[in-house]
């Protein structure tokens, strides 16, 4: 996490309300327990401050029912990155960023990638996209949004995720495999 930023993740957990601890977790960590890890949170630290990762786990794990941890690899696995997307204010940034309007700037012709690394920050992306290639004008009017600043119309070139072609994941071991045989 960035050292300099004034938000860490210990200021998140020994002083954030349960509510608002159990919204980071379910929104960003996408966490089915979030509000129980939450209320174990704020009473841990009225003993005292959270401190360390590992009793961080120890909460977690003693959050989850026993009959859902064999469910999970790891606790945590979600809660951490959540803490960090809090904490950095990820999402934030990509909605600040030049995500909402990015065709405003671009050439006739022109082309946008953006490379997502979390499933939040592709849903963010799709539904930008998405939403800026839909042309919502009414039927039979003749003047639509996208013909009034002389921009063109903005389409997506693909639909979901690029998959590696065959060829990348012989030349790249760490390329995902292509999904059912295609590339």
């Amino acid at each position: 996490m960035d050292q300099s930023s004034p938000l860490t993740a210990a200021e998140v957990l020994n002083t954030y309300p349960a509510e608002r601890i159990a919204q980071v977790l379910r929104e960003y960590g996408e966490e089915r327990f979030a509000r129980r890890i939450a209320d174990a949170v704020v009473k841990e630290r009225s003993r005292a401050p959270l401190t360390s990762t590992a009793r961080l786990v120890e909460i977690i794990r003693d959050s989850i029912p026993r009959a859902r941890q064999a469910d999970r690899r790891q606790p945590g696995q979600a809660d951490f990155p959540a803490l960090r997307i809090e904490v950095n204010g990820e999402l934030d940034v990509l909605r600040a960023g030049p995500c909402p309007r990015p065709w405003t700037r671009l050439a006739v012709g022109g082309r946008i990638v953006v490379l997502a690394y979390h499933s939040l920050e592709d849903r963010a992306v799709k539904t930008t996209l998405a939403s800026a290639s839909a042309d919502t004008h009414t039927p039979g009017l003749p003047i639509s949004r996208w013909s009034r600043g002389g921009s063109a119309v903005p389409g997506c070139l693909t639909r979901g995720s690029q998959r590696p072609s065959g060829d990348e994941v012989v030349r790249n071991p760490r390329a995902p495999p292509p999904a059912c045989g295609r590339p």
